[in-house]
């Protein structure tokens, strides 16, 4: 048996060198969701004489009105209509990047210090880029989904494990020094605190001091989810997660991810992805992007996570201004069937409301700049900063107009020396290459209704660059119409089958059109 396996994988080979090097698509349009998936397909296809619902197929049904997956998407009995949304949603949106150097997680990785922040986020885009070795195997040879499989476990465990609503009740402890954490638990649920709206929030930062202002928005979080019976009050039962996993996406080393409220999957739609290689020939996928489409109500978001052309030798810039070029002329997401009320979703990056880049960027310092060193002995960031590669070819208009970046007021991200605090260049006697610090891993973001509230690194030592994160303010319009939703969440979790629980689908259909039984049968009648 082994032996058999091992003659498929090497007979696969060929085809596999074949279809990279030739750029012919290979499942790229496919990703990982936590879709909930039925495996008796012919459950979706209901009479008029079934209870419940059935699907409807509308009169100007076309062929792009389909599902690939292993099994159907079972429709839930809440999938009738959800009630009508007006107004305007504001929403909390965590987005971090790490390059973790070709290593793969260890069983006691703690990644929670990186996914914590001042408040609790409602949605978490998550990108890596060096999740595998890129050597020829790696590149040329069949994806390696060990790593990400382990990184998707680590991360949902810590988005809904108790220890995070432990956590959170300490910061909301320290909030309140007068108050122990059984006290303050107690009080709040008996008279619940009435929540600080997060625009009133992001208008007292001004008035406040830094840390007043961490510590205020740190106890509205704690008090909102306290008050309210959303998804993060439910982590408690075993039964249910708060954060469920809308899209994951590999390709060689990159990896990206994308979790969001359980509450808030069935009101997502269009989940597409996008795949671009920059890597060997302009087209292996050792560098490049990975994009991920969605929609959340009425309002499009494409997450694009980069992994663009190392170096710091003349020149270099250019080539990662060209990478980020191709990036955006190449990524194109496939059109499928639409409501003929709906817009048609967006082909390309641009053509979405809001839109965040982030990743292992690749910009380094100005070369040939005497007192980089001392600059760098001083923490001097600001006098550094002035030297970057990539705020400065922003200001020409070279590459990213138009898009915005918050204010660095953290140390460089690269390069570390192995579990060290300790930078390479520090060390004289250091065999690895001596690069000069710099801030490689950015998050930048375009669109209204975007407000970035916080910009900072951690500080695990896990590889040679500190991961860095954003929160940000989303305000998004979620008015105008009824939102039939076609996805819900796995009820349970298992840790180990974090990947294999998922579905690998191509989906086309975005919504299952689901009507009432007695509606069917009534436009059924009156068709004759």
């Amino acid at each position: 048996m082994k032996t058999d396996m091992r003659k498929n994988y090497k007979s696969s080979w060929p085809k596999l060198i074949v279809r990279k090097w030739l750029n012919i698509p290979s499942g790229a349009d496919e990703f990982q969701s936590d879709y909930d998936i039925n495996d008796e397909t012919d459950e979706r296809l209901k009479s008029c004489s079934d209870q419940d619902y059935h699907p409807s197929v509308p009169e100007n049904f076309s062929e792009g009105w389909l599902v690939e997956s292993t099994g159907g998407i079972r429709p839930s009995r809440s999938m009738s209509e959800s009630p009508p949304i007006t107004g305007s949603l504001n929403l909390r949106m965590f987005v971090g990047t790490w390059n973790v150097g070709g290593k793969s997680p260890h069983e006691g990785l703690n990644i929670r210090d990186w996914l914590s922040s001042p408040a609790q986020a409602d949605i978490y885009v998550l990108g890596f880029q060096e999740i595998v070795r890129l050597n020829a195997g790696n590149v040329l040879g069949a994806e390696d989904n060990e790593p990400a499989s382990k990184w998707l476990s680590l991360i949902r465990e810590a988005l809904n494990s108790d220890q995070s609503d432990q956590e959170l009740a300490q910061r909301g402890s320290n909030a309140t020094e007068e108050s122990s954490p059984s006290s303050l638990h107690l009080e709040q649920q008996a008279s619940p605190k009435p929540r600080i709206s997060f625009t009133d929030l992001l208008s007292m930062e001004d008035e406040l001091g830094q840390e007043d202002f961490e510590r205020l928005l740190s106890f509205n979080s704690n008090s909102g989810e306290e008050a309210s019976p959303s998804p993060t009050s439910m982590s408690g039962s075993p039964t249910r997660q708060r954060f469920c996993l809308a899209a994951s996406k590999q390709m060689v080393g990159l990896f990206l991810c994308v979790w969001v409220r359980t509450d808030l999957f069935k009101h997502i739609s269009n989940l597409k992805v996008s795949c671009v290689g920059r890597g060997i020939m302009g087209y292996l996928g050792n560098k490049g992007s990975i994009s991920i489409s969605m929609t959340l109500h009425q309002t499009t978001f494409c997450f694009v996570c980069t992994h663009l052309a190392s170096g710091e030798k003349e020149g270099d810039g250019i080539r990662r201004n060209s990478d980020v070029a191709e990036v955006l002329k190449r990524t194109r997401f496939s059109r499928s069937f639409r409501d003929v009320e709906q817009p048609f979703p967006p082909q390309s990056i641009l053509d979405h409301d809001k839109v965040i880049w982030l990743g292992d960027l690749n910009y380094r310092l100005a070369p040939g700049c005497a007192d980089t060193l001392d600059l760098l002995k001083k923490n001097d960031w600001q006098a550094l900063l002035e030297k970057d590669q990539l705020k400065n070819e922003q200001r020409a208009g070279r590459v990213f107009s138009g898009w915005e970046e918050g204010k660095i007021y953290f140390a460089p991200t690269y390069k570390y020396l192995a579990d060290s605090d300790d930078y390479v260049v520090q060390t004289s006697n250091s065999k690895v290459k001596r690069r000069i610090p710099a801030w490689c891993d950015r998050i930048l973001w375009r669109g209204e209704g975007l407000e970035q509230v916080w910009y900072s690194r951690g500080e695990c030592r896990f590889s040679d660059h500190r991961p860095v994160y954003s929160l940000f303010s989303v305000q998004m319009d979620s008015s105008n119409k009824l939102i039939p939703t076609a996805r819900s969440c796995p009820p349970r979790f298992s840790s180990k089958s974090a990947l294999s629980s998922a579905c690998g689908a191509k989906v086309q259909a975005e919504e299952l059109l689901v009507v009432p039984r007695e509606q069917s049968c009534l436009d059924a009648t009156s068709s004759f």
